[in-house]
């Protein structure tokens, strides 16, 4: 008889297994209780070969009931509800832990910013009154050194915006870029390697107020009124740039002024590199958009931006 495995139905719900050795007795049948297809395994003849054996078959049974199939099945599905949940427990867990050292690193950032900005404006202040008051203390009033004063510093503020223009492009972009870098991308703890540039700028900003500070006369007038300046546009950048357009701290109201959220909303075109990198600038990148033909993109930034804030 050859030998093989075959299955026969025994009725609605059932089957019959059984495999036979020809060398073998023969052997009962199995009834698998099953929802399972039918399906035959033909078996390869063995009796060509062993003719002569006595014992011509032995049937090996298999039984597998439909309730052990159904706990089976239950169990894995139970087995894979659980991994997921795990997941999603491991995710969330990850996703907590991410939004906690998020808040740290802006409130690491924050107290800098107002720490910097309360004690840069005391001093300021400060020195403004006390040199003024120095210089008039023999009864004149220094008017040109005093206007000179006034006009460098309006004036060195809306020449940073030129000279943070022009460094952007030609040096941040170019042989400072292994500095810059860290700033177009993903920022991993309160400051970066970019931040190094603002304490470049303050070099120069006061070793002016120094100068100027100490000595009397319109040249060094107008050094302490530049010096002031730079001070000034640094410290409108810190709030703009890194609080508004890059939320390191929140800005409060300054959000809400229309013509800043223009030009966070052009910087933020600067970093998707949609025009080249234009722009460059901060305070007249929308001017820069608008110059290359951005127009439209900026207002699906500024619109895009309106909509996070209002839905946060």
């Amino acid at each position: 008889m050859p030998a093989g495995i075959s299955i026969a139905a025994s009725g609605p719900r059932s089957f019959i297994l059984t495999r036979k050795y020809p060398l073998l007795g023969p052997g009962p049948e199995s009834t698998i209780s099953t929802p399972t297809c039918l399906f035959s395994l033909p078996a390869r003849p063995f009796g060509a070969v062993l003719r002569s054996g006595s014992r011509t078959a032995k049937t090996v049974c298999f039984v597998v009931k439909e309730e052990e199939l159904a706990a089976q099945l239950e169990a894995g599905d139970q087995d894979e509800t659980s991994g997921v949940e795990t997941d999603k427990r491991i995710s969330a867990a990850r996703v907590e832990e991410k939004l906690a050292r998020k808040r740290s690193e802006r409130f690491t950032y924050l107290v800098a910013a107002v720490m910097s900005s309360f004690g840069i404006t005391s001093m300021a202040v400060l020195a403004v009154y006390y040199r003024f008051s120095w210089q008039m203390e023999g009864g004149e009033i220094p008017y040109s050194e005093m206007f000179g004063t006034f006009a460098l510093s309006v004036g060195a503020a809306v020449g940073m915006e030129f000279w943070a223009r022009w460094a952007h492009r030609a040096l941040w972009h170019a042989s400072l870029w292994h500095m810059h870098e860290s700033h177009h991308k993903p920022i991993e703890g309160p400051f970066e390697l970019n931040d190094v540039f603002a304490i470049i700028n303050a070099v120069p900003a006061i070793a002016l107020l120094s100068y100027g500070f100490f000595h009397k006369g319109l040249v060094p007038g107008l050094c302490f009124g530049a010096g002031l300046g730079i001070t000034v546009f640094g410290m409108a950048y810190m709030f703009v740039h890194d609080g508004l357009v890059h939320k390191r701290f929140p800005v409060g109201p300054i959000a809400d002024v229309p013509y800043f959220r223009r030009v966070a909303a052009a910087h933020q075109l600067h970093h998707s590199d949609k025009f080249n990198g234009v722009p460059y600038g901060l305070f007249l990148g929308p001017k820069e958009v608008e110059e290359v033909g951005g127009d439209e993109e900026l207002e699906k930034e500024v619109n895009r931006r309106t909509r996070l804030s209002k839905g946060s």
